[in-house]
């Protein structure tokens, strides 16, 4: 099978969206279909049916960009179905157990899409005038839940990628390597009563994530110890929460993103007290804590590490704000 040619057509009809296919999938053409089937995701669509009517076959590269793009759906609440296959790609879902991953029921099938009905083509397809292709949806209402940490083992590579967009042609990009981002948000999911947040509309568009620390905790030596007299002497609280808050491109709702995050990681930690600590040269990721509410304790000396970092604080919602 020559796998050379696959054409692809889309019809809109408000957050739900036809895919037609026409062709076959395989090793050319599933470059094509993996960007269109991210679009319809970047474009707010919750329900993406695929019509399989005009295409002769699937190989297995094929079949695994149709599992991950389902994967991908389900993590942002959207759904991907497939209908009409032929006997080969019927077969192919059934030997590898893919069927009742992919399949719509067999009720109500979704019919082939019209000419006149088409909205664009993958490598045509009309931009929004009022956004940027690299930007977010939100017009659905943002949605908050927290992650298991298999969860998060799944999506750290989309949190990874939130992370770097934060920053990406700021002066906080400097500060942030992606390796190390990975190695940290690792090493943090292992500790004692970690928490991630997400906010989604149809894409990821905020994370927090953090642990508790206080009297309750392994004891009063090392990083944790330290860190623990030193914001008692501060703030007069023995139990806080390290965070770290991450929000996407620049856009409307940031703050609002941001504020809900961090005082829902607040709460579902239990605690009255959040703590974050920056580079103390990371001046402007040190502005955007404080437009959230934190307070800029400054340099605190004696804390492991090569520099004496900034320590920020953050009061839960109704609580006075802390003491210096």
């Amino acid at each position: 099978m020559a796998f050379s040619r696959l054409d692809i057509r889309r019809r809109n009809r408000g957050e739900r969206t036809l895919v037609t296919l026409a062709g076959d999938i395989g090793p050319a053409t599933t470059p094509l279909l993996r960007a269109a089937l991210e679009q319809c995701l970047l474009d707010g669509v919750t329900v993406i049916d695929i019509d399989l009517t005009t295409v002769g076959a699937c190989d297995a590269r094929g079949l695994d960009v149709l599992l991950s793009a389902s994967r991908r759906a389900g993590r942002v609440h959207a759904s991907l179905r497939l209908h009409h296959p032929c006997a080969q790609i019927t077969q192919l879902l059934a030997v590898t157990g893919s069927a009742s991953l992919l399949l719509a029921a067999p009720v109500s099938p979704v019919p082939p899409a019209v000419p006149g009905d088409l909205m664009s083509t993958v490598t045509g397809m009309p931009e929004d005038p009022v956004r940027r292709a690299d930007q977010p949806v939100l017009k659905e209402a943002i949605r908050l839940r927290r992650l298991t940490r298999w969860q998060v083992e799944g999506m750290r590579e989309d949190i990874a990628d939130l992370a770097a967009a934060s920053v990406t042609g700021t002066p906080c990009d400097a500060y942030h390597d992606r390796g190390d981002f990975l190695r940290r948000l690792a090493v943090m999911a292992h500790r004692p009563g970690f928490a991630l947040l997400v906010a989604e509309t149809t894409v990821l568009v905020g994370c927090a994530f953090g642990f508790p620390v206080g009297p309750d905790g392994p004891g009063r030596r090392g990083f944790d110890g330290t860190l623990q007299e030193t914001i008692q002497r501060f703030t007069s609280r023995a139990r806080f929460v390290v965070l770290t808050l991450v929000v996407a491109h620049p856009h409307a709702q940031h703050r609002d993103i941001a504020h809900r995050l961090q005082q829902r990681l607040l709460t579902e930690l239990h605690s009255s007290l959040g703590v974050t600590l920056l580079h103390p040269a990371d001046l402007a990721g040190q502005a955007a804590f404080s437009s959230w509410g934190w307070q800029n304790l400054g340099e605190v000396v004696g804390l492991p590490g090569p520099v004496a970092p900034c320590v920020l604080s953050l009061p839960a919602e109704g609580l006075s704000p802390v003491r210096r």
